[in-house]
């Protein structure tokens, strides 16, 4: 069975989506189609932007940070990206992680879970698209689009989810697993 890494996207203050990452791992947990399940946090990676001189295709990298961020992307295979909407897009700290790497991420299926205002990150989720299949990764249809974040998240700071974001939660895990499995051959024959 495949691995499965939840990358939460956000690095601010008092940013929701860490909660939001918890919950999204415990329905992946419980949907048990994953031997293995992490969370990662690109505020715990702190990846400073671009630092590397050699374009990240050649896979020469000169950092420490890139190759422990090479060697965490390499052993998954497949992601959900934890994100927010920031004014029609999807924040910078992601687009820096994706951009770090190159062969690492292909032949990844990669699910979408965004959140923010009455739009719900669905901007940020088409935005992302066009990046993740140039690096040759397979986003899904099958996604959780939060609207009016805050109204999700008690007191405690945890994620009380609606029938939708479950069910939803439930059919990308279901497509994920279903994508890891197809792709598995390619991600095989890569060259790493």
């Amino acid at each position: 069975m495949a691995k499965l890494e939840i990358i939460v996207a956000s690095t601010r203050p008092g940013r929701v989506g860490l909660p939001i990452g918890q919950w999204i791992e415990a329905e992946a947990k419980e949907h048990g189609g994953f031997a293995d399940v992490e969370l990662v946090d690109l505020a715990e990676i702190n990846l400073p932007f671009m630092n590397e001189p050699n374009h990240p295709r050649l896979g020469q990298y000169t950092h420490q940070h890139t190759r422990d961020w090479s060697a965490k992307v390499t052993e998954a295979d497949a992601f959900v990206f934890v994100m927010p909407e920031y004014n029609y897009g999807y924040n910078a700290e992601l687009k820096n992680a994706i951009d770090y790497l190159h062969k690492e991420w292909n032949y990844k299926p990669v699910g979408l879970v965004t959140y923010g205002g009455v739009a719900a990150g669905t901007r940020a989720a088409q935005m992302i698209k066009q990046v993740v299949t140039t690096l040759k990764m397979t986003p899904l249809f099958e996604a959780v689009s939060i609207p009016f974040v805050r109204q999700f998240i008690d007191d405690e700071e945890n994620v009380v989810p609606n029938e939708v974001m479950t069910a939803s939660a439930k059919a990308m895990f279901d497509e994920l697993v279903r994508m890891s499995e197809i792709l598995r051959p390619l991600r095989e024959g890569a060259v790493h």
